[in-house]
């Protein structure tokens, strides 16, 4: 950004809003264009307009900055100021004709992604609602890079006393980028992710209708519980009381159930992840949990919900005769604790497995139950952090089922990068099957070269799922889901484009959890059941019973 006559830039005529960029109103314009394409989440018109706006924004600043870098690397002479204006007049003129036609084709595009989906089309994806939020945003951004830049001018001004115009300008630009990400990332993380915090805190006591304290003795939360029911908060309260009994289990197999046990332990309820996995282990112990013939530590998801559609078919599989247990760690959303404290989620997965398995270990083989792990979402990748291979190479847990876990999780990322040659990244194998084997909506458990060996993990996963399929460098590199042949939920219409594709996965994994259920990040109780067919091995639960349950679990909107 030069320093003309009368203090002026090259970008500027001196006033707060100066001209607009040329080059950033084209390249904004194909960016707010491809935003509106399909991609693997239908998205509603507020949300398009957001993310068109940002969209348009950003491409506005990479035009905008390239310019001003080359005008700054050669200084060309500087040009008048009416042909800056007819530029720019040709720009917007320009600009138009991909805008329009992107908001003439939204519709189609989204329901491309419907369609895949099974979701009922819709007429119109409101374009006025579209362009109007995409406006406001941009409109935001653009006054942001306004105050950016004169905020550079002055920092330029003041160093170009000392140093060389184009020194000055760079050290000017240095300084000014750091105070905006300095402020940025502290109202962010400070004050916006405390207030998060503190709302969803609130939403966490809110104690769901229609669940009273559980007069059952062998329950968390009630009268004998060394769990208060008030310090379970919303999603504990929820896990306990929700369910199938002994006799809905036993009304669907005609055997003899038992009460599946439930130990919850929440974030009120003690102080810390040391003290509240301590809790866990000796409200297990009050119960009985070791004395049932499964035991499962589940890792719950960034609010502390572990998902009904998962702990269903399993108590129903076991007839009853399972205990599970789960340590709240935080109030937030999953892609928010992410953000705000990754960490945290997984301390407490390691004291929870380690109070758990310790505990376990030092029971006699013959008398002990079955240990799995259960983990979605962020609770994926926490109980893949919680059990150190070393640690139980001697005497392992006998399986996992980790759906939809995160793009950062480990080991899944690991698999996936040394699956088999040939097959896809949203339905992999890896080596033999023996250890670890994959499935979707459809079920691929069997696919396997070689029998289930000492320890059985499945990994369940959609290709609909952003939280899995999005990888950094979506954004400038085309991944490998997008390639033929694609996931039986992905649009046909999806196209990469570098940057944009990326802004468009980030925006897909805050709205993950808005599609039907069995695609996106609402994992369907039937893909479950596969799952958990394939790791506990035979359970008794074959041919019309076996559909029955399903068609059960379907009536209850699992």
């Amino acid at each position: 950004m030069r320093m003309g006559q009368g203090g002026q830039t090259a970008a500027s005529d001196g006033t707060f809003f100066g001209r607009v960029s040329p080059a950033g109103v084209v390249i904004g314009a194909l960016a707010f264009a491809a935003a509106l394409w399909p991609s693997l989440i239908p998205r509603s018109g507020v949300v398009q307009g957001a993310l068109a706006g940002l969209a348009f924004g950003i491409g506005y600043f990479i035009g905008f900055i390239a310019v001003e870098i080359w005008a700054w690397a050669v200084q060309p002479k500087f040009v008048a100021r009416a042909r800056l204006v007819r530029r720019s007049k040709m720009a917007m003129l320009f600009a138009i004709v991909p805008i329009m036609g992107a908001l003439w084709l939204a519709t189609a595009w989204q329901n491309d992604i419907r369609n895949v989906m099974q979701m009922e089309p819709v007429e119109s994806t409101r374009p006025l609602l579209i362009g109007a939020v995409a406006f406001a945003v941009a409109l935001v951004l653009l006054v942001l890079g306004r105050v950016f830049r004169l905020l550079l001018r002055l920092v330029a001004r003041r160093v170009a006393a000392f140093l060389p115009e184009r020194i000055a300008l760079l050290i000017g630009f240095a300084a000014v980028l750091w105070i905006f990400w300095t402020l940025g990332t502290g109202i962010v993380s400070h004050w916006g992710l405390a207030a998060m915090d503190r709302i969803y805190a609130k939403i966490d006591a809110f104690d769901p209708p229609d669940f009273a304290r559980p007069a059952d003795p062998r329950r968390s939360g009630s009268a004998q519980s060394l769990v208060s029911w008030e310090g379970l908060g919303a999603k504990g309260r929820d896990r306990i009381a929700a369910g199938p009994d002994a006799a809905a289990i036993s009304a669907l197999s005609g055997r003899p159930a038992q009460d599946p046990l439930r130990v919850y332990v929440g974030l009120n309820n003690a102080p810390d992840p040391a003290a509240r996995a301590d809790l866990a282990l000796r409200e297990m112990l009050r119960v009985g949990a070791f004395d049932r013939s499964v035991l499962v530590i589940t890792f719950p998801t960034g609010t502390g919900w572990v998902d009904p559609a998962a702990m269903a078919p399993l108590e129903y599989l076991l007839d009853g005769d399972v205990a599970t247990v789960g340590v709240q760690y935080s109030y937030l959303p999953s892609w928010l604790s992410l953000l705000a404290e990754p960490e945290y989620g997984a301390e407490t997965a390691r004291a929870v497995f380690q109070k758990v398995y310790g505990h376990w270990t030092e029971m006699p083989k013959d008398r002990r139950p079955k240990l799995y792990l259960f983990g979605l979402s962020l609770g994926a990748m926490n109980g893949d952090l919680a059990a150190d291979f070393y640690d139980i190479l001697t005497d392992p847990y006998q399986g996992a089922l980790w759906a939809g876990p995160p793009f950062t999780t480990r080991s899944f990322l690991n698999v996936v990068a040394g699956r088999n040659a040939g097959t896809p990244v949203w339905a992999p194998r890896f080596r033999d099957g023996r250890i670890i084997r994959f499935t979707s909506q459809k079920d691929t458990t069997d696919l396997a070269e070689a029998p289930w060996g000492a320890v059985r993990i499945v990994y369940l996963q959609y290709a609909s799922d952003p939280i899995v399929m999005f990888r950094a460098e979506s954004f400038w590199r085309r991944p490998d889901w997008v390639q033929i042949p694609r996931g039986p939920d992905v649009s046909p219409s999806l196209t990469w484009v570098p940057g944009v594709s990326g802004l468009q996965l980030v925006f897909d994994m805050m709205t993950a959890t808005s599609t039907p259920v069995g695609h996106g990040h609402v994992y369907a109780a039937k893909d479950y059941l596969a799952g958990w067919r394939a790791v506990l091995g035979e359970t008794g639960w074959e041919g019309q019973s076996l559909l029955d349950l399903q068609s059960a679990l379907a009536k209850q909107g699992l």
